[in-house]
């Protein structure tokens, strides 16, 4: 696929995302949130949903938390917020920023693994629990931050770097999280080299699509 075709199919999925009107979420948003980015990228960046800034504009991670994101990258990775993709499993805020319900996760969810397929990153990076366990269930983001692992869809020919993070927003709350926050940053550095080695490389089989 080339990136003009890419572009096309991320923006098919963006207008679905605005016209959804399927959950109270979608309904009372100000406006979608479904991602944006470069369709290319070699990371891709999911968060866990809009908060009241990214509602009123209709990007993602655009508070203090996204500010954090964005001085990271530059600083740590040398990217600009335009080089990823950054998106949310659930593409519309919830009421006063409270935890996304598990059926909106899944009204979301085929936007989301079709964002995925379109993009195919190199390595998709999860802030926080709630896209952390979309790939990795049934363990604790203090278990596994800054690990990564293989993750290979059932309909890509390769596999994907599945590397989970704390939340930025979770950073901000005291220096435990966000010195944890900068070196797994260091990590992900490392993880874009090309002699890049992975500990735990056993594939995790699953259908993401």
């Amino acid at each position: 696929m080339t990136t003009d075709q890419k572009k096309q199919e991320l923006e098919k999925i963006a207008r679905e995302i605005k016209a959804f009107k399927g959950l109270d979420i979608a309904k009372n948003a100000t406006h979608a949130v479904p991602g944006e980015g470069d369709p290319d990228a070699a990371i891709m960046f999911i968060g866990e949903s809009p908060g009241y800034n990214e509602d009123m504009q209709g990007r993602p991670f655009v508070g203090q938390a996204g500010m954090l994101l964005e001085k990271t990258l530059l600083e740590v990775l040398g990217l600009k917020r335009g080089d990823v993709y950054i998106t949310n499993i659930v593409k519309f805020r919830p009421p006063d920023n409270r935890d996304p319900f598990d059926n909106e996760i899944a009204a979301c969810a085929d936007w989301l693994d079709r964002q995925i397929k379109i993009i195919s990153p190199k390595i998709i990076v999860t802030l926080g629990r709630f896209s952390m366990t979309k790939f990795i269930p049934g363990v604790t983001i203090s278990q596994i931050h800054g690990v990564a692992r293989y993750y290979q869809p059932s309909t890509m020919n390769y596999q994907l770097i599945i590397f989970p993070m704390y939340h930025p927003a979770a950073a901000l709350r005291g220096t435990t999280m966000m010195n944890a926050f900068k070196a797994d940053f260091v990590k992900l550095k490392n993880l874009l080299a090309p002699q890049a080695k992975i500990e735990d490389n056993t594939p995790s089989q699953a259908s993401l699509f």
